[in-house]
This record gives C-alpha cells, structure tokens and sequence, in this order.
C-alpha cells in the first residue's frame, strides 16, 4: 500500500507540476498570463487586457476570459501530478474586462472521485470585481505531469 503524501510533498508536487505545464504552455504565454500560485486542487493564473485582445465593444473579448478561466483550470486539475484534460465546462461572464485591466482567475476543486473531477474558476478585476464564472469538468487519462520518485 503506498504511503500518502504529506502536505509538503504534496505541495511540491502541486509547484513541479504547474512549472513543468507553465514552461511547455505556449498559449498561455503568449497571452501574457502568470501561473501566480498553485497548490494540490488549486490554480491562480493572471492575465492583464492587452489592446490586442479587445472586441468591437472595446472590452476584453470573451474568449481571453474564457482562455484564462480554462488555463486556470488546466492548472488546478494536473496540480495531483495526474495528467488530466477538459471533459466539459459552462462560463457565465458577468461583467466586461477593459483595456489595462489585469485579470486573476482562480480555479477550485469542488470534487474529485476516481478518474473525474469538478472545478469551480472566479474571474476578477484587480479591483475585486467579478467577471466570470466557470465550471469544468476534468478527466484523469493517465501518467504523469512531472516524473515523481513519490508513490502516487
């Protein structure tokens, strides 16, 4: 029987694994986001509204809000060191980002059971305002995000 991690290692893990992911995620990087914290079950990434990513309205386009609640998630659901992918996700935006805005989405494990889990991502403004609201629904397919000596 393998020996469960302690929240250290556990947490070590989460930073391994959300480095080696971040270092690889060229879309994420060329939208100018920021893995600002990760832990088991949990992501921040950041994002500030570049003039490049604005619509017709002059707001932050919907799907760069889209992209970094999903990245957000992408983040929270490997931090276990499980390669997991997107197995669904709704997003209800709330509020418009604008030009010079900076963006933080946080994504949250609300459960997770065998193979699937289910995340919860708040987007805000820096002044606190929310955005955003996205649910995702994740799915483990096997290996790992960083080779681990721990047992899993």
């Amino acid at each position: 029987m393998h020996e469960a991690l302690s929240a250290e290692q556990a947490l070590a893990l989460a930073q391994a694994a959300g480095a080696a992911m971040f270092e690889r995620d060229r879309a994420s990087q060329a939208m100018g986001m920021l893995l600002a914290e990760i832990r088991p079950g949990y992501a921040r990434m950041t994002m500030p509204v570049r003039e490049d990513m604005l619509n017709g309205h002059q707001t932050c386009h919907g799907g760069y809000i889209f992209a970094l609640a999903d990245s957000a998630f992408a983040f929270a659901c490997n931090s276990h060191n499980h390669v997991t992918v997107g197995a669904g996700c709704t997003i209800d935006y709330l509020a418009p980002g604008r030009l010079g805005d900076v963006l933080s989405a946080e994504a949250q494990e609300q459960a997770l059971a065998g193979k699937a889990g289910v995340y919860d991502i708040r987007v805000h403004n820096q002044d606190g305002k929310l955005i955003a609201l996205f649910r995702g629904k994740s799915h483990r397919i096997g290996g790992e995000v960083v080779a681990s000596s721990t047992p899993q």
